[in-house]
């Protein structure tokens, strides 16, 4: 670690309060996911895309701290209503992450920074890959486990054999003259319609996200920007009813399952685990893993081999503030 005196001579520290002022860090923000594991939502341009969608709910406050020995940049901003931090995302990402590279004193300082909004701090969620590095210091309470198909221990052929009888079910729905058809991002006719349904036939369930038009609009929006990376699977009538769907992004060598819908009139079918199992099938076939994303329920738990932890955090203001004042241990 160089020394104090030559970290603040090198040091830069900013907050971009606004899209434009993002803008100016892109470079600095890409650089930095070279330099660490990260998801598609600690990508620039979902973040981007959050802070210009939510800008009546949520104020961009991303701090960035840059010297010669490291970077750090803090995707946070103040949720107006509630009146504290969080990051960027809104509920729509499910991993949360910050940037960093080198000296891990600079990302002490950009907390620092960040903690003289005098607010609480609230994230979720943070995986454990995440938490060691970029989160040391903050209380990690346990949230909810990511279930996954982990390619490296099993194939399609291994997969299909142990949900032979969601292969059935697949058959059963081509009996009925239900056909599988696959879109790309690009098709906002399909996303939109998809989020309509998610809307219109769960207007009751109060966990259902995408009540909240705003963020079918975010949706819509990402799926367009990632283009041939989104893949939307559709189950479709003759009569062009829409079955059962899911939005699905390629995140490296993972399909991040991010949306299942479907049709309420078509429940005794189970047409929405039958749909995650051929695009988990055929993701194996394709060398890819599948992440089935925040939330351990039963039809995600019948179809993964594995999970991952997640963690929440959540400080007052105090307790940030002193977080942020203690000093950071530089990594072995």
């Amino acid at each position: 670690m160089i020394s104090g005196l030559g970290l603040m001579l090198a040091l830069r520290t900013h907050v971009a309060r606004s899209v434009p002022e993002m803008d100016r860090i892109a470079p600095l923000w890409n650089e930095l996911l070279k330099q660490q594991k990260h998801t598609i939502f600690q990508s620039f341009a979902w973040n981007r895309l959050a802070a210009e969608v939510f800008a009546d709910r949520m104020t961009p406050y991303v701090v960035w701290v840059k010297s010669d020995s490291g970077a750090a940049i803090l995707p946070a901003a103040i949720h107006h209503r509630l009146n504290r931090i969080e990051l960027l995302g809104e509920t729509l990402f499910d991993y949360r992450d910050v940037l960093h590279g080198g000296d891990r004193e600079v990302l002490r300082l950009a907390w620092q920074q960040l903690a003289t909004c005098g607010k609480s701090l609230r994230v979720v969620s943070i995986e454990n890959a995440a938490a060691t590095p970029r989160w040391s210091g903050f209380p990690l309470l346990p949230f909810a486990r990511a279930p996954r198909v982990d390619r490296s221990q099993l194939d399609e052929s291994a997969f299909r054999m142990a949900h032979s009888r969601l292969g059935r079910q697949m058959r059963r729905l081509k009996r009925l003259q239900v056909d599988l058809r696959v879109y790309s991002g690009a098709d906002s006719a399909v996303v939109r319609h998809l989020y309509e349904c998610k809307r219109s036939n769960f207007a009751t369930d109060a966990d259902n996200l995408f009540l909240d038009q705003r963020r079918c609009d975010f949706m819509g929006a990402a799926a367009a920007a990632a283009g041939n990376g989104c893949e939307i699977f559709a189950l479709e009538s003759q009569g062009g009813e829409l079955v059962a769907g899911l939005v699905s992004f390629r995140d490296g060598s993972i399909r991040r399952c991010y949306t299942i819908y479907f049709h309420p009139a078509w429940a005794h079918y189970s047409p929405g685990i039958a749909l995650l199992y051929e695009v988990t099938a055929r993701s194996l076939a394709e060398g890819l893993s599948c992440d089935y994303m925040t939330g351990e329920y039963p039809y995600k738990l019948r179809l993964a081999n594995s999970s991952r932890q997640l963690f929440r955090v959540e400080t007052n203001a105090q307790e940030l503030a002193g977080i942020a004042g203690g000093r950071i241990e530089s990594a072995a």
